[in-house]
């Protein structure tokens, strides 16, 4: 994990960059129904800093939902990335998307939110053959742990 006591982040299109100051309050998946299609994924993975450890530098196309009766998601609105989520129930924290941070934070996701809710089609996932490569449709080889 990072050692930077400040982590840059961006949007998809980079008209919307922000900075982080460490450490993080948490970082975990999300499975909710409106994470899941606010983002057109099968789990959204957040962490949140205290407000007053967040900077946006450049933000002139950002667009605010309230996507519920407590939330705002924030979205670029000249790319569509879904990057912040403020809850009023929580306001000493905001929530930020992971995936678009320039480098890493300070902890890997430590748990799976809203689980129960999660997307039937995802069941198994860890099975499925992996890919990659240049191409990303070629074979990567196995990395089954070893067995003792």
């Amino acid at each position: 994990m990072s050692e930077q006591s400040t982590v840059a982040g961006s949007c998809f299109c980079g008209a919307v960059r922000f900075e982080v100051d460490l450490p993080t309050l948490f970082c975990g998946h999300c499975h909710c129904s409106m994470c899941r299609r606010s983002n057109g994924a099968a789990f959204v993975t957040w962490f949140a800093v205290d407000p007053s450890r967040f900077r946006v530098l450049e933000g002139s196309t950002l667009v605010r939902h309230p996507s519920s009766e407590h939330g705002t998601r924030t979205f670029c609105g000249r790319c569509g990335s879904p990057l912040f989520c403020e809850n009023s129930l929580h306001p000493e924290r905001i929530d930020i998307t992971l995936a678009s941070m320039e480098g890493p934070i300070d902890r890997a996701p430590q748990a799976h939110f809203y689980f129960d809710c999660r997307a039937s089609w995802i069941e198994g996932a860890e099975a499925l053959p992996k890919r990659g490569g240049p191409t990303g449709v070629e074979s990567l080889p196995t990395t089954e742990p070893e067995s003792s």
